[in-house]
């Protein structure tokens, strides 16, 4: 019996061996230098209009056309070499856009990003009948260049000013002329409104291509901030640029169309209120009438003008108040009949589909219940079916469905479980899905309108074989709750061979911020390989969303309402102390992590739990609000006068006396989001309590933080301070 047992043991230690020996090791360097991790993507879909055939942008120098159906190629739409001899074109081109007929092609070449959605680029016309290539125009880039319907006339924005070309006879009309650097924007958003209100062109051509509604932003009386790059030179760079800080003067923005036949602007008639905001600018079906949101500097009273396009006068369409704050979104269609919209709204405390008449008046909730609707995709108006995904089932899933314009006929298009994102066509006979759980990467498949598979485009194979090869652990899901009967949701890696009679320390990763989500179940992207290579370094990886996020509804939602903060910082601690009463964790060795908002959360978690945690990172962190933009920080906090409580005591600035444990601290030097000098703050603050921290900066990044090695660098940093600060016998000077 001794023999058999001895066998059996010498059997499991080479089993054990060879397993070892098979195991490919995750480094930092394979995820972000090597990007062997990467899984395969599939580009969005620029469906044709026929809803059967897609367009593909082919080693950037062909357009071709396949069939969605298929998936095989039907023809090359465009390819550079179809350009004549002797039409001056480069070797390339960075994307297109089709006219609404298809019959002519934007090509835009030698694109240069300017900040998250910005940029300007050269453009050229492809006329597909002639075969003939133009430039738009000579001189500078231009900014988002657009066809009207027809195809006629192409409106860009250069130098801050609005124009258009007349492609028959070649004429350029300028619209506007007053635009000037950090003075006066015409066509484009300034840098706040981009950044919180999600976009970058602010102008649109009406359904019959003869007006163009636009916005104008005097930004004369906005603050200035200047960023300094280091480049080489004897002397650095400065770039200076406009940004309202809390309280401060926002631009003075007004709404103008300009009708081409008659060469005449007018300007949209929004009230004599101070203070408005002017987040979208939306054509209805009546080319004579453009829709204006309109929402008080507060943000929490939203008004939906319809503008006259000839006059400018206005009349109010439909208005929603919040206790809290209105969101912004993209989900109001205007249907063709010209007698209805769909709206999507918080009003019931959950985000629902609901259907208005042209009077404001609402005729229809289409979805009702106690989840919120995440994403609403259209709606076919042949057949009278909407299609949206929604958290139904549990926040941390997202579902597709259909429902018809009576709110019936409810149909959930796919059973898989984790979360769904679709890509529908343009006459919605068919949607590519992006599925993913926590554990599985994402697939791209492609379905009929009834979810009935279609063909599979990829599904990552690959990626699930490279999982097996890293002993990839399963992420698991958990929840408890808090001290204030709160439940609250988390996910966890655990090392490969976990042993729960050892105690582990513990790894936090969080977000936090109001709305977001970091506890779904989908793929994580290219920081669950970070995380998985921590867990096989001997950390059990977490993560744990607070009250302010998503898919919970508004309440759970906006509760963090003027005390950015203050509740999601005492849901983490909870969750660091949970953590550290199971079985297999070491309760003095608890560290987290977060970038931008998740910074912010990691540094208060360090300094207001500094019984709790023994380290944190900080990315990119807010270190006090009054140093953020007007349009974010006053949604959620109103401004430091109204509200300076709410400032004072959530701010990681004002408690840095409060350190105890380690700290690094990471910022980029040229981040025009969260600048640089929340960080120099937070140091000078250190400083003055006489507190130790590690700092790491990166001159010249942006608030990505991202560029040639530098990730790598980033992540190498990281891991050895988690490694030195946790499982190391690293000196503690803040003891």
């Amino acid at each position: 019996m001794k023999k058999h047992i001895l066998f059996l043991t010498i059997g499991l230690f080479l089993s054990q061996s060879i397993f070892a020996q098979q195991q490919k090791e995750i480094t930092v360097k394979k995820i972000w230098q090597d990007y062997q991790f990467v899984g395969k993507s599939v580009p969005g879909f620029n469906f044709l209009k026929d809803g059967k055939h897609y367009t593909r942008l082919i080693d950037d120098t062909s357009i071709e056309q396949f069939d969605l159906v298929s998936g095989q190629p039907v023809k090359t739409i465009f390819k550079i070499s179809d350009i004549a001899d002797g039409q001056d074109f480069p070797d390339k081109f960075d994307s297109y856009t089709f006219s609404k007929e298809e019959d002519k092609i934007l090509l835009e070449t030698d694109s240069e990003k300017i900040y998250r959605r910005s940029s300007k680029a050269k453009y050229y016309v492809w006329d597909s009948a002639n075969k003939d290539l133009s430039l738009l125009t000579e001189g500078d880039k231009q900014g988002y260049a657009t066809f009207n319907p027809s195809a006629d006339k192409v409106a860009y924005v250069v130098g801050n000013d609005l124009y258009y070309k007349d492609l028959a006879s070649g004429k350029i009309t300028q619209i506007t002329n007053d635009g000037k650097t950090n003075e006066i924007i015409n066509g484009s958003a300034d840098w706040v409104y981009e950044e919180e209100f999600s976009f970058a062109q602010a102008f649109h051509w009406s359904p019959d291509g003869r007006k163009i509604a636009f916005m104008r932003f005097d930004e004369t009386e906005v603050p200035e901030f200047t960023m300094t790059n280091f480049k080489g030179g004897l002397y650095p760079e400065y770039e200076t640029f406009k940004y309202p800080k809390v309280g401060e003067k926002n631009a003075v923005v007004t709404i103008h169309i300009y009708d081409v036949a008659t060469n005449k602007t007018v300007q949209v008639d929004t009230g004599n209120e101070a203070e408005m905001y002017f987040p979208r600018i939306v054509w209805t079906k009546d080319a004579n009438q453009l829709c204006v949101f309109k929402m008080n500097r507060h943000q929490n009273e939203l008004t939906l003008l319809l503008a006259d396009a000839t006059k400018g006068s206005t009349k109010v369409l439909m208005q929603e108040t919040n206790k809290y704050y209105v969101d912004i979104h993209d989900n109001l269609t205007f249907l063709k009949d010209g007698k209805q919209f769909i709206w999507t709204s918080e009003k019931d405390g959950y985000n629902h589909i609901y259907l208005y008449d042209m009077k404001g008046k609402m005729k229809k909730q289409l979805t009702k219940g106690k989840y919120d609707v995440t994403a609403f995709y259209g709606i076919n108006e042949d057949s009278g079916m909407l299609y949206y995904k929604a958290a139904e089932k549990s926040p941390l899933e997202e579902h597709l469905y259909t429902i018809n314009k009576k709110g019936k006929k409810k149909k959930q298009l796919r059973p898989e479980s984790g979360v769904h994102n679709a890509q529908f066509s343009s006459t919605f006979d068919y949607f590519v899905n992006r599925h993913s759980t926590v554990n599985t990467p994402t697939t791209y498949t492609v379905y009929d309108n009834d979810g009935k598979l279609v063909r599979s485009i990829e599904d990552n194979a690959r990626l699930r074989q490279i999982q097996k090869e890293h002993n990839a652990s399963p992420v698991e899901f958990f929840e408890f709750t808090t001290k204030d009967k709160v439940q609250l949701n988390g996910w966890m890696i655990k090392p490969p061979n976990f042993d729960a009679t050892k105690q582990y320390p513990v790894f936090m990763t969080l977000y936090g911020g109001p709305g977001s989500q970091q506890v779904k179940d989908s793929w994580r992207g290219m920081n669950y390989w970070w995380y998985q290579m921590l867990a096989q370094d001997g950390f059990i990886v977490t993560c744990v969303d607070n009250r302010g996020t998503g898919a919970r509804g508004e309440d759970f939602k906006k509760m963090t309402y003027l005390q950015l903060g203050k509740y999601e910082t005492i849901d983490q601690i909870e969750a660091a102390k949970y953590l550290g009463s199971l079985p297999y964790t070491d309760k003095d060795r608890i560290g987290i992590f977060g970038w931008s908002y998740g910074g912010f959360m990691s540094s208060l978690c360090l300094l207001k739990g500094n019984d709790v945690f023994k380290a944190a990172i900080a990315v990119a962190p807010v270190t006090s609000w009054r140093w953020y933009d007007t349009i974010y920080t006053e949604r959620f906090m109103r401004t430091e006068s109204e509200n300076p409580d709410g400032y004072k005591d959530n701010s990681p600035v004002y408690f840095a006396d409060q350190l105890k444990g380690h700290y690094l601290l990471v910022h980029g030097g040229s981040d025009d989001n969260v600048h640089w000098q929340q960080s120099a703050e937070m140091m000078s603050a250190l400083i003055k309590a006489n507190k130790q921290y590690d700092s790491y900066y990166y001159p010249n990044r942006n608030h990505g933080i991202f560029g040639g090695t530098t990730r790598m660098h980033l992540y190498n940093k990281m891991t050895n301070f988690l490694n030195e600060k946790l499982k190391g016998d690293a000196p503690n000077y803040n003891e």
